[in-house]
């Protein structure tokens, strides 16, 4: 799994690079061989997918249920928030004193309010990070996981999923056009049943071995091809305006991928994905996500107008630059604002390790 979070990061990388080196946003003007990278919202589905499949695998081993609604949602704010708030603050900073974040200017005394509350999806404000919306969104469906596993636990899997899908199909039927309009939030009731295709989807991994040895790749690729050609046929521009019905669509398959990968097939793509490289990248993806834009935007608009023209000498230019930047200071964050809140689960056990840290550094001979 972490493998997979890491290789979703850099794509979400990948495609602010791509983002805001051409303007247009779906049809711009960027070569059409780089159409690959304009999919970043699949992306951070994906990683939806990823958490409630992750998240549900412990309860569905001890029979859809948790440790405590309080326990679990403390333990939540305790991984996510330490480096959210830090990234939120580099954020703020070089949106005010570098580059904005957003057409809208930089951010305001109701953005530290809303962001640093985590409304974002409720509430709207200036924002100092154009990812963090997704962040917002994730915390709204931890608030809903209790319930979900209720529902799991008490009426299966099959009516855990209509009762979160059916009013999203409706909703989605009864727009204009029967495709809905998408703001900046209010996010989180579309996108909550790919949240819910990954919990779904951890009950292979306690399954009875007939159910474990399906063929889930297969599932998983028949699933997602059906969306995949019509995404062919209609173009990426279609495919971008019609977000709300993509998403519904491909997190069944999604959920089938990691199905599959839970299981240990196909063989190659799990050895890939344990490979030390892939898994460290992973290890810290969370913070990789987190302040990667600021740097990209950074690069952009503040320093590859001195070096090189707009278009895609820009784009070669930012992934040169801006893209290792990414990952060291990815890599630098997290060692700060990360590790040390995913290897200590109180503040008493935090600064306990932090004095032996300290500690054996002082007393520590040089060889």
């Amino acid at each position: 799994m972490d493998g997979l979070r890491g290789l979703a990061a850099s794509y979400v990388v990948l495609f602010h690079c791509w983002l805001y080196t051409f303007p247009g946003y779906p049809d711009s003007s960027a070569p059409g061989w780089l159409d690959i990278l304009m999919f970043g919202r699949l992306a951070v589905v994906f990683f939806l997918v990823l958490s409630g499949f992750s998240l549900a695998i412990a309860p569905a081993r001890h029979g859809w249920r948790s440790d405590g609604v309080a326990r679990f949602l403390r333990r939540r704010a305790w991984r996510i928030l330490p480096p959210y708030w830090a990234a939120l603050a580099m954020s703020l900073v070089v949106s005010w004193f570098v580059v904005p974040a957003s057409h809208y200017g930089p951010p305001t005394a109701a953005s530290i309010l809303v962001y640093g509350t985590v409304t974002q999806d409720v509430l709207t404000a200036p924002t100092p990070n154009g990812a963090f919306w997704s962040i917002g969104v994730e915390s709204e469906l931890y608030l809903l996981f209790p319930l979900l596993l209720f529902v799991r636990r008490r009426w299966g899997a099959a009516a855990l999923g209509a009762l979160v899908a059916l009013p999203v199909i409706f909703y989605g039927l009864s727009a204009a056009g029967a495709n809905p309009v998408e703001g900046d939030n209010w996010l989180a009731p579309h996108l909550a049943p790919a949240f819910v295709a990954g919990v779904i989807g951890a009950g292979v991994v306690v399954a009875p071995d007939r159910i474990r040895r399906l063929p889930w790749g297969w599932l998983a690729a028949l699933a997602a091809a059906p969306v995949l050609v019509l995404g062919a046929v209609q173009g990426t521009v279609w495919t971008v305006e019609h977000y709300f019905w993509v998403d519904l669509a491909v997190a069944p398959a999604m959920a089938m991928l990691l199905a599959a990968i839970s299981t240990g097939r196909p063989v190659i793509v799990a050895r890939l994905l344990t490979t030390r490289p892939v898994r460290s990248l992973g290890n810290f993806s969370y913070s990789l996500y987190l302040i990667h834009l600021p740097i990209v935007m950074a690069v952009i608009r503040r320093v590859a107008p001195h070096f090189v023209s707009p278009g895609l000498p820009t784009f070669w230019f930012t992934l040169v630059v801006a893209l290792p930047i990414s990952v060291i200071g990815a890599w630098l964050f997290s060692q700060v604002f990360e590790m040390p809140f995913k290897r200590s689960r109180s503040w008493k056990s935090l600064i306990a390790q932090v004095r032996s840290h300290w500690a054996g550094t002082a007393t520590r001979e040089p060889r």
